[in-house]
C-alpha cells in the first residue's frame, strides 16, 4: 500500500490551519512567490493533488473531459455556488485542460517582470494610497505578489485592471433572458490607459503631465442604431478614497453632461446586468469600499488559459446550454491550485444596491476568476465569471510588442434573481476601425477626452 505523504487531507489541514492563525501564506509545500522568482513555475509550491484535476478527482475526471451535470458533484468543491447550479440544472458544461504551470504564460510579459524587479517595493501611505518608499505613485507591476490582506489583494486589481499601460478591447454583448432569448445585442469598445505605473509605453514610469491620476477610461456603443455614440468618460485621481470624474454622451442631446460622481451602480444600457462598479470586480476607488476580509483558501476550477479563439476571424466563441441551448459561452476551465476568496462592502455609497462582494482570487497571479455580488438583504444578487487567455495557439498568435498578446477573452454576468445572463466577449475588431490589442500609442486622442466622445458619437 503506498501512502501519500501530501494527500487532499494535508492540504486542507494547511489552510485551514493558516486560517485559524490569521496567516495568508501562498503556496503549500514551499512560499508561492519564493518558487516563482527563483524558478520561473509553480511544480515546487504544491503537491501532485493541486497540480492535476486526474490527481485531485482520484480519475473521475480527467483533464481534457466536460465537466456536466452527471459528474459536477466529483468538482462541487472547486466551483461557486452559482456555477454549479448552472451546470446541474442549465445545461451549462465546462471543458477542461491541464494547469498552467509557467508564470510567463499568466499576465503580460512586461508586467509580470515589473512585479519580479518591484517586489517589496511598495507601501500604503497615510490615505491607504499604494505608493513606493519615497512616497510617488506605484512604478509597475503587481505591488503585492506575496498579499497577506485581502486589502493587498484588491489593491493589486484596482491599481490595473489589464495589466497593460493601456488597452483596447473591441466588444460584443449579448443579454439572454431566462427563457433563453437574445433581447438586447450590443457592439462597442472599451479603452484605458495609465499614467502611472507604466512599464511598456514611453514616458515611464510616469506621464508626468498626469502623474496624479490613476488611469483614463472610456466605453463607447456602435450597435444597435439607437444607441449608437452613447459614451462614457472615466477620470480616476490617484487618490484611493476619490472618485472618478465620470462625463457621458448621449447621441439624443448632442451634448456631454457630467454623471454624479458615485452613480456607477446603475446599467449603462437598458438589459446588461453591469455596472461601472463591476468592472474587473475592482470599478470604484479602492477606499470607497472597505471591510476587506479574507473568508476563504483552496483549489478553484477557472479558464485561465485556452480561451482564445483564433478559428474564427473574430475570434468569436460558440455559445451552449440553457433552453434555447444559446446561454453560455464554450469554455475551457483548469484546476486552480490555491484561490483566495475576499469580501468587501461598499463604505462609501450608502444608496448602493449591494451589500457585500466575494471574490476569488488566483493566488498564482492575483488574478480575479470569480465573484458574487449580495443585495442589501444579503441574498446572492449576481454572479461574474471570466475567461482570460495568452492569445497564442501552435503557429497562430497576437502580438503585443514581442511577446504573445495577453487579455481577458469573455465574460458571463448572471443575475441570479432575475434569471438573465450577459454574455461579453472581446472580438479583434469592429467597422475595420476599432481594434483589440495593448500598449497602442494613440489610444488617449482616440478615446479618452471629451473631444472624442464628441467625436465618437457623431461618427
Amino acid at each position: 500500500m503506498h501512502i501519500r505523504r501530501f494527500d487532499r487531507g494535508y492540504t486542507r489541514r494547511k489552510f485551514l490551519a493558516d486560517a485559524s492563525r490569521g496567516v495568508l501564506a501562498t503556496g503549500v509545500l514551499a512560499p508561492l512567490w519564493d518558487v516563482l522568482a527563483a524558478e520561473g513555475e509553480m511544480t515546487s509550491a504544491y503537491p501532485d493533488e493541486l497540480l492535476s484535476l486526474d490527481a485531485y478527482t482520484q480519475g473521475r475526471i480527467k483533464t481534457g473531459d466536460e465537466i456536466h451535470a452527471g459528474n459536477v458533484e466529483f468538482v462541487k468543491d472547486l466551483l461557486e455556488p452559482i456555477r454549479y447550479e448552472q451546470i446541474l440544472n442549465q445545461g451549462r458544461r465546462l471543458k477542461t485542460t491541464r494547469t498552467t504551470t509557467d508564470l510567463m504564460r499568466l499576465s503580460p510579459w512586461e508586467y509580470i517582470e515589473a512585479t519580479l524587479s518591484n517586489r517589496g517595493k511598495a507601501r500604503f501611505d497615510e490615505r491607504g494610497n499604494v505608493v513606493t518608499a519615497d512616497g510617488q505613485p506605484w512604478i509597475g507591476g503587481n505591488p503585492f505578489p506575496d498579499p497577506k490582506t485581502g486589502l493587498e489583494l484588491f489593491a493589486a486589481q484596482t491599481l490595473s485592471w489589464g495589466r497593460h499601460d493601456s488597452s483596447f478591447y473591441a466588444f460584443e454583448v449579448q443579454d439572454v433572458d431566462v427563457s433563453g432569448k437574445v433581447n438586447f445585442d450590443y457592439a462597442g469598445g472599451w479603452a484605458e490607459l495609465h499614467p502611472v505605473a507604466r512599464v511598456s509605453l514611453s514616458p515611464k514610469p510616469y506621464w508626468e503631465k498626469h502623474k496624479d491620476k490613476l488611469r483614463f477610461q472610456s466605453v463607447f456603443f456602435l450597435e444597435p442604431h439607437q444607441y449608437r455614440g452613447t459614451s462614457f468618460l472615466n477620470i480616476w485621481p490617484y487618490d484611493h478614497k476619490t472618485f472618478p470624474q465620470l462625463y457621458g454622451y448621449i447621441p439624443e442631446f448632442r451634448r456631454i453632461r457630467q454623471h454624479p460622481t458615485d452613480q456607477r451602480f446603475e446599467p449603462l444600457l437598458p438589459g446588461t446586468t453591469m455596472y461601472l462598479s463591476d468592472a474587473w470586480a475592482a470599478g470604484d476607488p479602492l477606499n470607497t469600499w472597505g471591510n476587506y476580509r479574507i473568508v476563504g483558501r483552496g483549489p478553484f476550477l477557472a479558464a485561465i488559459s485556452d480561451g482564445w479563439n483564433p478559428d474564427e476571424a473574430d475570434w468569436r466563441h460558440g455559445t451552449h446550454g440553457g433552453p434555447k441551448g444559446d446561454s453560455f459561452w464554450d469554455t475551457t476551465v483548469e484546476l486552480v491550485p490555491e484561490a483566495i476568496v475576499v469580501e468587501a462592502e461598499p463604505t462609501m455609497f450608502p444608496r448602493a444596491p449591494i451589500s457585500k462582494k466575494r471574490v476569488w482570487f488566483d493566488a498564482r497571479n492575483q488574478v480575479v476568476i470569480g465573484m458574487v455580488t449580495y443585495d442589501r438583504r444579503g441574498q446572492p444578487f449576481r454572479s461574474f465569471d471570466g475567461a482570460y487567455s495568452l492569445y497564442e495557439r501552435g503557429d497562430k498568435k497576437v502580438m503585443d510588442g514581442a511577446h504573445p498578446y495577453w487579455s481577458w477573452t469573455h465574460v458571463i454576468a448572471s443575475d441570479i434573481q432575475s434569471g438573465g445572463i450577459t454574455r461579453l466577449q472581446q472580438v479583434r475588431q469592429l467597422e475595420n476601425s476599432h481594434f483589440s490589442g495593448a500598449n497602442q500609442d494613440d489610444l488617449y486622442d482616440r478615446y479618452l477626452t471629451q473631444s472624442a466622445l464628441l467625436r465618437l458619437g457623431g461618427a
